[in-house]
């Protein structure tokens, strides 16, 4: 049994630590949010009142955070996890957040004699619940196989992408093709409607052609064709629009840093912010359907 602090018990953070908690893992849970806490508690957490108490035994220390800024505060501050933690504490940090700031914060850690990796998932919060995430890993791979034990409950597949920061690199990148592809697959299901061609039909050839990606075969947006994807349930999340957005405006932020050119990329941006603008960015992402087609 592994004594693990779990921060951050959002949508996300609530079903992982449940995961680990049902796996027979001594969990403590911690958020700012009273209600996230006694839901971890009923899922067989249990409830820590502060940094202190959730980290000062834990062999792991999990976070799940909204931003780079949380991060810094939750492990670098005063009082924090690095000041709490004992010797020879895992950091394990889940949070989707800028590459800059994993790897400082990284790099912090390792300066404390902490080992420390950044593990962004894919997958959702029904991954997240069912245990079926993607993480993709960036850190020393000692650190990475000590971390992997652990993930292999949270999540289905388990990457070590390389260096610290690099899971990072590759949640944005990935999200910024997914942003990429869903729009190009909501304009060719409204071009083929808008010329005659019925959504059923149009995705029994083209899912099966060369246009076939996943965003149409496993997260159709145009209503029909799959039952289980949002666009069949109002465009309900699943993966929301300002959750998207947020992805994508990370990869912009690292693309300018690294002076790479993402034409594309900066289209997306353009477009779901106007879906925020629009107030519609609690709608999944596949709901960008509504702005291509002028339903919104």
């Amino acid at each position: 049994m592994t004594i693990i602090a779990f921060i951050g018990l959002g949508n996300m953070g609530i079903g992982m630590a449940s995961n680990l908690a049902k796996a027979g893992h001594d969990v403590r849970a911690l958020d700012i949010s009273s209600e996230a806490v006694a839901r971890a508690v009923e899922a067989g957490c249990r409830a820590a009142k502060d940094t202190r108490e959730a980290v000062s035994e834990a062999d792991v220390v999990i976070s799940m955070l909204p931003a780079g800024k949380h991060v810094r505060m939750v492990y670098e501050d005063d009082g924090g996890v690095f000041d709490n933690s004992r010797s020879g504490t895992l950091f394990v940090d889940c949070s989707t957040i800028d590459v800059a700031t994993a790897r400082a914060v990284i790099s912090a850690a390792e300066h404390k004699g902490f080992a420390m990796i950044d593990a962004p998932v894919s997958g959702g919060v029904g991954g997240a619940a069912a245990g079926t995430l993607t993480f993709m890993c960036g850190g020393q791979k000692e650190a990475f196989e000590r971390a992997k034990l652990l993930l292999d409950i949270m999540g289905k597949n388990v990457f070590h992408a390389g260096d610290a920061g690099n899971g990072q690199v590759a949640k944005i990148a990935n999200n910024m093709l997914l942003g990429i592809h869903m729009i190009g697959t909501c304009e060719a299901f409204n071009l083929a409607e808008r010329l005659g061609l019925d959504a059923q039909t149009f995705y029994d050839i083209s899912s099966t052609a060369s246009g076939q990606n996943w965003s149409m075969t496993s997260y159709c947006p145009a209503p029909g064709p799959l039952p289980s994807a949002p666009s069949n349930n109002g465009y309900k999340p699943g993966f929301s629009t300002a959750m998207m957005l947020k992805d994508l405006r990370l990869a912009q932020e690292a693309a300018t840093t690294a002076r790479a050119a993402t034409p594309l990329g900066t289209q997306a941006e353009a477009l779901y912010s106007l879906m925020e603008s629009m107030g519609k960015d609690d709608l999944d992402f596949s709901g960008i359907m509504k702005l291509i087609n002028g339903s919104i």
